[in-house]
């Protein structure tokens, strides 16, 4: 009897250790690890705080990011990793494609992201910098429920301009003239779909109040995670290969939804396509179609001969 109680006191004793940290770290006790981070901002709050410094850090990084895999496209095509990983490699990136897509984002930009931005300056008060830094824990979920959230946004945006043959023929089919992507398709958009899901990414995070490093480290992940799915590769390193639950779907899923787009509607994850019996198992590096992929393409075939 005393060995069980002391047991039970010992079982006792490590679940409040740990509670207990879990407390510490991840509320209001929270020691603040990005304190160090955020005191960065000091000197620098007359452009930290200006409407346009969102606009201005989307801008240059979406730009910066895509800079790599456009000099790829252009001077490493005939490197042995350039085959290897591309996922349509049979395609080849032009340089009329290159004027074709970066004119239509050039315009884009010029026409309706630069008019919003001086609106945003004219009208939009000076965002307030907090002293103290995000907690981690706020920091980080806050982001993960912004991507959850638009997810789903745009999982049923996108369905819809699909699905209703209009607004396909009229907006979204902008974004469809090319069937194998590459870097520069990602905001190769109609100008309502630039503005729907440039609204849809910016107010996600109103939702939480969330801490203006936070808001500007979404910005940051969104962009990425958009970027990624069209660059046209499959590297090893990628979140969809380091991804154990086999949610997220990454720059393959979305390289087959240009292929085959009725399907992989989601832009980042893959529960509601599954639930929707919209998900289509994509190609990997090299072109290489996996078992799921061929038996997927078999079904659909003998389903077409029976029509």
């Amino acid at each position: 009897m005393e060995n069980s109680t002391v047991v039970n006191a010992s079982t006792q004793n490590q679940t409040d250790f740990f509670g207990d940290f879990l407390t510490w770290t991840f509320t209001e006790k929270d020691p603040r690890y990005l304190q160090p981070f955020w005191d960065l901002r000091l000197g620098y709050e007359q452009y930290l705080e200006s409407p346009l410094f969102p606009v201005f850090i989307s801008v240059v990084f979406y730009f910066g990011l895509c800079l790599p895999f456009c000099l790829s496209d252009i001077f490493c095509t005939n490197q042995g990793w350039y085959k290897k990983y591309k996922i349509q490699p049979d395609k080849e990136v032009t340089k009329a494609h290159y004027y074709d897509t970066l004119t239509l984002t050039f315009w884009n930009h010029i026409l309706f992201i630069m008019p919003a931005a001086v609106g945003q300056w004219i009208w939009t008060p000076s965002t307030p910098l907090p002293d103290l830094a995000p907690t981690l824990f706020d920091f980080l979920w806050h982001q993960l429920a912004g991507l959850f959230i638009f997810d789903f946004q745009y999982f049923v945006w996108h369905m819809s301009h699909h699905k209703i043959r209009f607004l396909y023929r009229h907006i979204h089919s902008v974004h469809h003239r090319y069937n194998s992507p590459f870097v520069w398709v990602t905001q190769y958009l109609h100008p309502w779909e630039l503005v729907v899901v440039g609204f849809l990414t910016t107010t996600n995070t109103w939702f939480f109040n969330s801490h203006p490093l936070t808001v500007w480290s979404y910005m940051i992940v969104s962009i990425v995670v958009s970027v990624e799915a069209h660059i046209g590769f499959d590297f090893p390193f990628l979140l969809h290969n380091l991804d154990l639950t086999g949610n997220i779907g990454g720059s393959p899923k979305h390289d087959m939804h240009h292929q085959k787009p009725l399907t992989n509607y989601q832009p980042f994850f893959n529960h509601f396509d599954k639930l929707f019996g919209s998900f289509c198992p994509p190609m990997s590096a090299g072109g290489k179609k996996s078992k799921e992929l061929q038996e997927y393409e078999q079904i659909a075939k003998d389903c077409k001969k029976n029509l």
